[in-house]
């Protein structure tokens, strides 16, 4: 089983990057995906999430109008768009699928700074 995370990197205030989880090694479909952040000193918070049967979306407040969670289930990816990035998007990214298990990618580095 595993998630990859792909997509993260260096970019301007105001800018964009778009973020990738490949799955492999279960029903990916059927999970509900998410995307989490984290930066050193704090919890883990979530940012947006997909669920596996409905395609139901929820975003946390902070990232409503800037960030889009989709899914190509036939590709066993989610993304997460990001757009109008702050400095204070910057983070350590991680996917996770949740169902009969939870699972987590290993993260992928943003930074947002001029």
């Amino acid at each position: 089983v595993q998630l990859v995370e792909s997509g993260g990197g260096l970019v301007q205030p105001g800018g964009s990057l778009s973020l990738s989880c490949a799955a492999s090694g279960f029903t990916f479909s059927s999970y509900r995906k998410s995307w989490y952040r984290q930066v050193p000193g704090k919890e883990r918070e979530f940012v947006a999430g997909i669920n596996g049967g409905t395609g139901l979306i929820n975003y946390a407040d902070f990232v409503k109008g800037r960030f889009t969670i989709s899914r190509d289930n036939g590709k066993n990816t989610v993304y997460l768009r990001m757009n109008s990035l702050k400095p204070d998007d910057t983070a350590v990214y991680y996917c996770q699928a949740i169902g009969s298990r939870i699972y987590w990618g290993q993260g992928t580095q943003v930074t947002v700074s001029s």
